[in-house]
Order: structure tokens, then C-alpha cells, then sequence
């Protein structure tokens, strides 16, 4: 399933200062809008992946894209039966995270000497593993969440980045760009039970929408919104009062939550 959006800056009516003919009056100005932007998170380990740690850089849009593409997939194996005439019913296997692809222009030919080349860079080191990450046994891109005003989007990685560059300097310095860039959501997929069972441990998943608390969340689950202190802990949630739209809440069972009774 794939769905283009085109999301749209939320507006503020601004007041500013009179002139002589509203009396000294405040009168209602231009509108501003939000400017989209992608925040870079140095990743922290989570339970089968990881998470969006301390905020490591801020890539912003110099204008807000016209169109956020979202792709979500869904994996069915059908077996055919020997001698059938007709095709049993298709058997879900599971679902591929999503995945996300947004255009960024970048422009400066406004600015004396100026080029592009440094914000291309930034969106090129999206994909290669953080200097903390490095020298560990699993070195790991940042993880980026494309936000605008009130909107985020789900933490994801940088898969791919392409850039056009299509207007340059007498020397050569690109001043203009075109970036293509596509993620894919981390997803807090449970790790395996057993390294030799070759089965895997069970666990709900809830994507956080507007309104959500955990302590709503612990009674839908668990029939108990005091549960939310383990399972905060368990998410590893320092703020449960303050939880981004999308988020990914893993819900376990009682007993890996640590309650008993």
C-alpha cells in the first residue's frame, strides 16, 4: 500500500504593531508556516533495534515539500494443492516496515560564495555509521524523523540518498540541488526467545496516535492502567507525560513486565 500525502504547514495568525492609520492599533499580519525539517538522533539500543537517543543534528527544509510518499507492505504465500481446481486462501506471513520518500531543493543562489554542498553531506552521512557506533560489533547509521510542526513521522533510517545538483558557479560549486531521499522505519521488532529454539518471543506492538498516554495503553492491554510504570521502563520512556504521534510502544506479557498477581 502506498499513499502520497501533501502536508501542509499549520498557520498562526501574527499580530504586529499599527501604523498611523489603525490608530496604534495591533492588525493582523502574514501567517507563518512551519518549516518541515529532519531531526538526526544518535540510536540507542531497544529491544529488537533500536531507538532515537540524544538529537544529534537538524537537517532543515529550506522549502517544505509538495508531496511525502508512504509505502506499507504486507508479505501472503500461497501453496497451490496438487490436483485443486481451486487456489487455497493465502496465508499472511507478516509486513515490511514502512517506508518513506520526500524530496528535498535546496537553493543558494541568494548567498554570496555560498553552496549546497554542505547540507548534501549532511543527508550522505545519514548513511553511514555514527563515530559512537564505529567501533562496536554492530555499527549503526543515526536514525532521522521527518517533523513538521505538529507532525512527526516513525524513527527510521536513511536507505538512500540522490542528488541532482543542476545549477553551478564559474568554478564549478554547486548552488542548486535536488535530493531524493528515501527511509525505512526501524521497527521495534522483538529479538528471538532462544538462539536454539528457532522460535520467536510474542509481543504486541502499538503505534502511539493523538491522545494516547500509557496509562491508556496499559488498560487496553492489560486490563490495569497502573501497569504504565513497567511498561514505560520496559520501552525505556525517561517522560511517559510527553510521547511523539507515532511512536512505537512494545507491549509484552505480564511476566516479561515483571508483574506478578
Amino acid at each position: 500500500m502506498t499513499t502520497a500525502i501533501a502536508l501542509a504547514g499549520s498557520s498562526g495568525l501574527v499580530g504586529v504593531p499599527g501604523d498611523a492609520g489603525s490608530g496604534g492599533k495591533a492588525v493582523v499580519g502574514r501567517p507563518t508556516m512551519d518549516k518541515a525539517k529532519l531531526t538526526v538522533y544518535t540510536p540507542d539500543p531497544a529491544p529488537g533495534g533500536y531507538k532515537p537517543g540524544a538529537i544529534k543534528d537538524t537537517i532543515g527544509f529550506q522549502f517544505n515539500p509538495k508531496e511525502v510518499t508512504i509505502a506499507k507492505s504486507a508479505k501472503w504465500e500461497r501453496k497451490p494443492a496438487k490436483g485443486s481446481k481451486s487456489a487455497p486462501p493465502p496465508e499472511f506471513t507478516g509486513s515490511d516496515p514502512c517506508k518513506l520518500t520526500v524530496e528535498m531543493f535546496f537553493d543558494a543562489t541568494g548567498a554570496r560564495d555560498g553552496s549546497v554542498l554542505e547540507v548534501v553531506e549532511k543527508l550522505f552521512g545519514c548513511c553511514v555509521p555514527t563515530e559512537q557506533s564505529a567501533g562496536q560489533k554492530k555499527p549503526t547509521p543515526p536514525l532521522v524523523v521527518l517533523q513538521w510542526g505538529s507532525i512527526s513521522t516513525f524513527p527510521a533510517v536513511i536507505t538512500s540518498v540522490s542528488a541532482k545538483y543542476t545549477l553551478f558557479r564559474s568554478d564549478g560549486t554547486p548552488i542548486r540541488a535536488i535530493c531524493s531521499v528515501s527511509m525505512e522505519e526501524m521497527p521495534g521488532a522483538p529479538p528471538r526467545q532462544n538462539p536454539t529454539s528457532g522460535s520467536d518471543s510474542i509481543r504486541r506492538v502499538h503505534r502511539t496516535i493523538v491522545g494516547d498516554n500509557l496509562a491508556s495503553i496499559a488498560y487496553a492491554e492489560y486490563g490495569d492502567p497502573a501497569h504504565w510504570r513497567p511498561l514505560a521502563a520496559y520501552n525505556g520512556i525517561d517522560d511517559p507525560l510527553r510521547m511523539p504521534t507515532g511512536r512505537t510502544i512494545l507491549l509484552p506479557s505480564l511476566e516479561e513486565l515483571g508483574v506478578t498477581g
